[in-house]
C-alpha cells in the first residue's frame, strides 16, 4: 500500500502556486448558513435543555457556495450555480457572495421554492442545536434548464467540474443526464461530492469524494450479513461506477484513494485539534479541485486535500483557509 511519503513538498508548493491560475465550476445546492452566538448559564426550567443568552448573528454562503468560497479564498476563480427563492434569506445570501467577492452569474431565482438556510446555535465554542427550514423537493425543470444554459456558456473556460449534492433537490436525474452530457463532450474533470441516491448517475467522472458512511450506504454495509472491508467498498464502487477514482474520507483515520490499476494510497489524518467538523468534506473537494485544475495527479490533489481538511477542523463553523496556512502545513508536516 502506497502513501503520501513519495510526494514531494516542493512539488505540492509548486501547485499551490499554480491555484490562481484556476477557474472551476460549481453546480449545486446553495444554502444560507446562519450562526446564532452566546453564552449558556443555566437550564431551563421548562425542559432539560440549555437557555442560550444569545450575543451575535451572522451569515455565510453554505452548501456548493461554501465550496465556491473555498476556492476563491485558494485564489482559484469559481462560477458557482444553484437555485435560491426570492426571499429575504435568498437576497442576503446573494448579498453575502458580492461581499466575498464571489461569481453570481450563476444565481437562479425561482419565486416558488424557499432559500435553504440551516441555523447552528453556538455556545461556548459548541454547537448546541442544528435548525433545518428547506424544501427539498426537486428544482423545475425550467431551472434545470437555466443550469445547463449557465454552464454551457462557462464551460469552455472551466478547468475543473464539481457537483455537490447535498440532496436539497439541485441535483436531480433531469438535470445531471444532460449535464453529464455536456461536460463530458468538452472532456472537462469531474469530481462529485454525492448523496447515496444518486451514485448510480455519475457514471465515468474523474472522482467521487464520499464519507466513510456514504460510500458503505453507497455499495451495502453487509452484504447477506457479511462484513464488508473498506478495500471492497472502494474497489466496488470504482468498477460499478466506471470512475477513474474514488476517493473515501475517513475522519480521524484521514483517508483512501482507489484508482484503476493501482494500490490503494492510504493518507494518514493531518488534524491536530478537532473543533468543528462542518464544511470539512466542502474544503476536501474545493482543494481535490483545484489540484487537478492547476495540474496535479489525483495522488498529488489528494494529499493537498487531506491537508487542508486537517486545518479547517480545527476551526469553528464553516470556515475557509489560506494559501499560506496550506503551504505552512506543507511544510510542518514534512511531506517529501
Amino acid at each position: 500500500m502506497d502513501t503520501l511519503r513519495r510526494t514531494p513538498a516542493n512539488r505540492l508548493l509548486e501547485l499551490v502556486e499554480l491555484f490562481p491560475k484556476t477557474r472551476v465550476l460549481v453546480v449545486g445546492d446553495f444554502i444560507l448558513d446562519e450562526y446564532i452566538w452566546g453564552n449558556v448559564s443555566r437550564i431551563s426550567p421548562e425542559a432539560p435543555v440549555p437557555v442560550v443568552n444569545v450575543k451575535r448573528e451572522s451569515f455565510l454562503p453554505g452548501g456548493s457556495l461554501n465550496v465556491a468560497n473555498n476556492i476563491r479564498t485558494l485564489g482559484g476563480s469559481v462560477f458557482p450555480c444553484g437555485v435560491l427563492g426570492r426571499d429575504i434569506e435568498g437576497r442576503l445570501l446573494v448579498r453575502g457572495m458580492r461581499k466575498l467577492g464571489i461569481d453570481t452569474g450563476g444565481v437562479i431565482i425561482d419565486r416558488a421554492r424557499p432559500t435553504t438556510i440551516k441555523t447552528r446555535v453556538i455556545a461556548h465554542s459548541q454547537q448546541v442545536v442544528r435548525v433545518d427550514r428547506e424544501k427539498a423537493q426537486p428544482i423545475s425543470k425550467v431551472d434545470a434548464k437555466k443550469i445547463i444554459q449557465f454552464v454551457q456558456k462557462k464551460i469552455k473556460e472551466t478547468d475543473a467540474v464539481i457537483m455537490e449534492d447535498y440532496g436539497k433537490g439541485v441535483i436531480e436525474p433531469f438535470l445531471l443526464t444532460p449535464l453529464m452530457k455536456l461536460i463530458k463532450k468538452f472532456r472537462k474533470p469531474v469530481l462529485v461530492d454525492p448523496k447515496e441516491k444518486h451514485f448510480p448517475l455519475y457514471q465515468g467522472v474523474t472522482s467521487l469524494t464520499p464519507n466513510r458512511s456514504e460510500a458503505y450506504g453507497a455499495y451495502g454495509a453487509n452484504l447477506n450479513g457479511r462484513e464488508v472491508k473498506l478495500e471492497e467498498v472502494g474497489r466496488g464502487l470504482l468498477k460499478r461506477l466506471g470512475s477513474k477514482s474514488i476517493l473515501v474520507t475517513l475522519g480521524e483515520e484521514g483517508m483512501a484513494l482507489f484508482e484503476k490499476n493501482r494500490a490503494t494510497f492510504r493518507i494518514p489524518t493531518m488534524a491536530r485539534e478537532v473543533y468543528d467538523v462542518s464544511g470539512a468534506g466542502d474544503t476536501v473537494i474545493a482543494v481535490f479541485a483545484l489540484g487537478i485544475a492547476a495540474g496535479a495527479t489525483l495522488r498529488e490533489a489528494a494529499v493537498l486535500a487531506n491537508l487542508a481538511a486537517g486545518i479547517v477542523v480545527g476551526k469553528l463553523g464553516t470556515a475557509t483557509i489560506e494559501p499560506a496556512e496550506l503551504k505552512q502545513a506543507i511544510a510542518s508536516q514534512g511531506v517529501f
